[in-house]
Parts: structure tokens; C-alpha cells; sequence
């Protein structure tokens, strides 16, 4: 792996020599290290056996999502044949910060609406196995089940943690998504995708930053949701986005659908440990 590294070192584009480097763990996907030169300090991602192709969209979501809030500044990105890479400022971060400015920065993410007024996006995303189709669509319940749903459930199937029980209990589940949308308007709104507590960072100052986004045009429920699933997110963000874009009147009984989604992608990419969360979710709608 050094010798992947040091290739791909010795094709970055930096203003001063790199003095060393080092590995980041803690990624579920990509290998990640923090590079250092006199003066700055970067942070590098590499995914073997791909093309520059795989970084696209999350270089498309952070420049996106860095119109409305703080991102990494994305500083180059390619591949050497063997690996894709994407370099990063390093961001001297906080593991804590303020969380009421956090809920102000995703509820002002939130007011981008969609300029086509459709919900999806220009590019696809990759996470672990699934593919993210971002293919635009006019209606966010077929969105949601043809492009988040379905999918899913296909790898779920292929790994044989599906079962006739969980087949019943999901078709049951889309009924009442599609009820319970019908009595709400889904706006597409511009979304993180994968807002959970280790895609948040607070700088020194303690404002906060967003890493790793899989960024797309949705219902702003969807990140809501995400932010409840491992924890990390206290009261004061909740309120700090209350009170800069209120949430729609009964958003709470609409978050487990997207607390599903995000279980079933983990069913789908860590493999049983996760079918009892899917089962107890999915039982909530008997």
C-alpha cells in the first residue's frame, strides 16, 4: 500500500514538499490519510481499483454544499491507474461545537430547492455496494422506492439476509409511506445524504464543518431522520433549526421511514448483525 501512496504522492500538486504522511482510521470506505508540509496539512482519500470517476460526485456535493455552509475545499482529485484519490484541506477540528449553529447551517442547506424543481441530482453516488441513482423524478415516493428502496432490497436479497417475513412486513410498509406522504408535500430540498454524527466536524472555533456527503434533491425530512440513527446530534440542534425552517406538522411519524432506509443500507453493507433493526422498524407498521 506505501508504494500506492507514495505514487500517488508524487502526482499531487502542492505548492511545498511533503514532509510526511500518515493513515486516518475510522472510514468505513475509503483509506484516508493526513498529509503534512511545512505550512499546511491535507487530508488525502484513496479507493483502490477505481477511476477519478468515484470521487465525482462527492467533489460535486462538497463544492455544492459549500455554497451554503463550511465543507473541505476540494483541491484536486484523479487516479494513477491502480487507485482514485482526492485531496482535501485538513481541518484542525473540535469533538464538540456548537450544535444550535449546526441546526442553523443544515436548515439553511435545506432552503436550496432544487432548480428544476425535481427531486434527484446530476450524478450518482457510491456507497460501500449501492449505487445512489440520483435519475431525476417529479414524485418523491417513486423516487424514494425505485432509487432508495428497491435497490436495497435487491442487494438485501442477494446476500440472503431477506426473508418471506420481511418481504410481507416491507410491502405492508410501502402502503403506509405512500399514505403518509399523500398527506404531506415533499419539497426537493438540497440534502447532505448521509448525515450522521461522523460526517459532522466543528472546527476550532466550534463551527461546524460537513465531510462525506452523498448530496441530492429530496424531502429535507431525509437528513432529519439520519441525525437520530447513531446519535451525536443533541437538543440545541434541533431547536437551532426549528428556528430558522420550521419542520412540517408530523415529521416525527415520517422520519422512520428514512431510519429504515439507512438500516437496510447497513443490512445491506455489514451483512445479519443489522436484520433485527430492520425487522423491529419494519414491525412498527403492523
Amino acid at each position: 500500500m506505501s508504494a500506492l501512496i507514495d505514487d500517488i504522492i508524487k502526482k499531487l500538486r502542492l505548492p511545498e514538499p511533503i514532509e510526511k504522511y500518515s493513515a486516518v482510521t475510522g472510514g468505513d470506505i475509503n483509506q484516508s490519510f493526513h498529509i503534512y508540509t511545512r505550512s499546511h496539512s491535507y487530508f488525502l482519500l484513496v479507493q483502490k481499483n477505481t477511476t477519478r470517476e468515484f470521487f465525482s460526485h462527492e467533489v460535486a456535493g462538497l463544492n455544492t454544499l459549500g455554497e451554503f455552509a463550511k465543507t473541505p475545499q476540494v483541491l484536486e482529485f484523479g487516479d494513477n491507474n491502480q487507485a482514485a484519490y482526492l485531496l482535501l484541506e485538513y481541518i484542525d477540528h473540535l469533538p464538540y461545537g456548537n450544535q444550535y449553529e449546526l441546526g442553523q447551517a443544515l436548515a439553511k442547506i435545506h432552503q436550496s430547492i432544487s432548480p428544476n424543481q425535481q427531486f434527484g441530482f446530476a450524478s450518482n453516488f457510491e456507497l460501500g455496494n449501492f449505487t445512489g441513482d440520483n435519475s431525476w423524478q417529479d414524485n418523491w415516493y417513486d423516487f424514494f422506492v425505485n432509487q432508495r428502496f428497491e435497490p436495497l432490497r435487491k442487494l438485501i436479497i442477494h446476500n440472503h439476509d431477506w426473508s418471506v417475513e420481511l418481504e410481507h412486513l416491507y410491502q405492508n410498509m410501502l402502503q403506509h409511506f405512500q399514505h403518509d406522504l399523500a398527506n404531506h408535500q415533499s419539497i426537493p430540498s438540497l440534502l447532505h445524504g448521509d448525515l450522521w454524527g461522523g460526517n459532522i466536524m466543528f472546527d476550532l472555533d466550534q463551527h461546524p464543518v460537513f465531510i462525506d456527503p452523498a448530496v441530492y434533491y429530496g424531502d429535507r425530512e431525509f437528513d432529519i431522520a439520519i441525525t437520530q440513527v447513531f446519535g451525536g446530534f443533541d437538543q440545541n440542534f434541533i431547536q437551532g433549526y426549528q428556528d430558522t425552517y420550521p419542520l412540517d406538522d408530523g415529521y416525527q411519524d415520517r422520519l422512520i421511514y428514512y431510519k429504515l432506509y439507512y438500516m437496510m443500507f447497513h443490512l445491506s453493507e455489514f451483512g445479519s448483525i443489522y436484520q433485527p433493526s430492520v425487522y423491529r422498524l419494519l414491525q412498527q407498521f403492523i
